[in-house]
This record gives C-alpha cells, structure tokens and sequence, in this order.
C-alpha cells in the first residue's frame, strides 16, 4: 500500500511540474466522477475508482481537527509570491486561480513552486473543534514533485479586498473558466502573522494522495458575509470533506 500511493503522489508531482496545462485539480479529477453528497460522497470516494483507494484506506487523511498541537521550533516559511494567477476555473468541486510560473515558497531547505489556489466553504481543516465558514489552499509543488498546502481559514467580518478580482470574474457554471483581467495576488490572501501548524496528511479531494505537507495558518483572515455568501451560492453546495482520524499523527505549532 506504501508503495503504490507513494508512486501516485510522485506521479501527481511529476504532472505538476511537466504539463503546465494541467492542474492539481485537473489531475485529481481524471479518475470516477465524485461530488460531496449522496453515493458519490466523500464517504464513498474509496469505493468509486481503485485510483481513490486511499480516501477509504489511508491512514494519513486530510482534512483534519488540530488539537493539542506540540510546541515546536518550526521554521519560517519563506514567501517570493508575485501576482500570477491568471486563469479561474469552475471545475464543479471549487473555484480554482491557476498561477503563471516564478512565484514560490522557500521551505526547509526545498523551493516549492505555487501552482494554484481554490477554496472550501465551509472550511475542511477545523482547529480545538472550531468550524470556519470558508478556507483557502495554497496548492504548492517542488521539483522532484513533493506536495505543500498552506490553508488560510476565514472568519466572517470585513470584506476581504483579495478576493475582489476572483469574486467579480467568477465563472458561474460548471467547466467553465476565462483568464483574469486584473492577475490576482496570492500573497494577499495571506494572514500578517505568518505562525502556522504543520501536519503530514493527503489532498482533500481525490485520490486522496498522501505524502502532502500541511501548513495551516494559525491567523484567521476576514471575508465578508455577502463574499462567502457568494461562493456558496456559485458552489451550489457545501465543498468541504469531512475531517479524518489522526491515527497518532502529531501535529506541530
């Protein structure tokens, strides 16, 4: 079993980096047809395609409830972040920011290139219990194809300036996507305390492939309610897989 997802995640990677017209998503969505309710529910994703055996059997699954998080020395996470996300996507499960090349995250000693970024609502990773109405993942890959997400979870509040460019040009249907006029920044997503707890897991979505490093910011940021609102309503239905076991995974802060 150790085997055959390590071979998928490399695998994953390694479209990552080759074909620069393919997405994480894009990828992630070769296999069955899944969805976030009923038979093709996250509950059943392992049963749907021997590709997403792993959502049913793995034992390293994403999301998850942080709690009682070790106080570690965790390194900073270096940011060279440009403005490159240039192509939106509805592919039915989220609204997706393909990003151009160049911009990247410095991260014990690997530069791990950001790829994408897309949202849940409401959030997938919870923290002490606590369920946020919307998260946004940062879809990072390096050059030998190891995987990094950093989560930024939203509170309701304020009115989010980041999201203006993606929430005015969101394609509305499914499948459907357009190039941005303005390219959106994902540095701004970002909370001002960059402090953040790390957990090894999965993708959210299948295959459910493991091996995936895990940053979520401690930080919550803002959205307002008529910004969550609107993603919802485009979503059409909550997109948020449910969180999984730990089974003895630590999680550091």
């Amino acid at each position: 079993m150790q085997k055959n997802h390590d071979g998928i995640r490399r695998a994953l990677g390694r479209g990552l980096i080759a074909l620069s017209g393919l997405t994480l998503t894009t990828l992630a969505q070769a296999g069955a047809h899944w969805g976030y309710g009923g038979e093709e529910g996250p509950a059943h994703w392992g049963e749907l395609d021997p590709a997403y055996t792993l959502c049913g059997a793995g034992q390293d699954q994403s999301p998850i409830d942080i709690h009682d998080a070790i106080d570690t020395d965790l390194p900073a996470i270096d940011f060279h972040y440009g403005a490159g996300g240039r192509d939106e996507i509805n592919n039915g499960h989220s609204i997706q920011i393909d990003y151009l090349p160049g911009s990247f995250v410095a991260y014990e000693g690997r530069d791990y290139a950001l790829k994408q970024f897309h949202f849940h609502t409401p959030s997938e990773n919870h923290v002490e219990g606590h369920a946020y109405p919307m998260e946004a993942h940062l879809v990072h890959a390096d050059a030998d194809g190891h995987l990094l997400v950093i989560a930024v979870l939203f509170e309701e509040g304020a009115r989010n300036e980041a999201l203006d460019t993606a929430w005015q040009d969101m394609p509305e249907r499914p499948h459907t996507h357009h190039l941005l006029h303005t390219r959106a920044f994902a540095g701004a997503l970002l909370p001002p305390d960059r402090h953040y707890y790390r957990f090894d897991g999965s993708l959210t979505t299948p295959p459910c492939s493991q091996g995936v490093t895990w940053l979520v910011m401690k930080e919550p940021v803002t959205a307002s309610k008529a910004q969550i609102q609107h993603f919802a309503r485009v979503m059409g239905h909550p997109n948020n897989r449910p969180v999984q076991s730990l089974n003895g995974r630590v999680v550091q802060q």
